[in-house]
């Protein structure tokens, strides 16, 4: 998916951290994600971002999964090969809001169903 290239390029250039599409490397965008929720900067400035994370959280669960994308009305899932649907996107937003945690998504999501 495009937005998680573009999250992966602009965290190698812009903040030199290097994203692998593993789920260890989901640690590191928790950690991102927490960082700029303490700097308090407003959801509005930080959207596109989260969209980028959660894409990336996304392709990471699709690569280690077998996964595949699902979209819809505009809105973006991941599909497990046993069925169930998993919103990575809105996963990041949660995390921004301090609920939630890309790190555990994707552990649930590649966990036997």
């Amino acid at each position: 998916m495009r937005w998680a290239a573009d999250a992966v390029a602009t965290m190698r250039e812009g903040a030199r951290v290097r994203l692998d599409y593993s789920a260890q490397s989901l640690w590191r965008v928790d950690r991102m994600i927490e960082e700029i929720r303490r700097e308090g900067a407003p959801y509005a400035a930080v959207e596109s971002v989260l969209r980028g994370f959660g894409a990336y959280a996304g392709e990471v669960i699709v690569r280690q999964a077998g996964a595949e994308w699902w979209a819809t009305g505009g809105e973006h899932w991941v599909r497990t090969p046993d069925g169930r649907l998993w919103d990575p996107i809105d996963e990041a937003r949660r995390c921004y809001g301090g609920h939630g945690s890309l790190r555990l998504l994707c552990r649930d999501a590649t966990a036997p169903g």
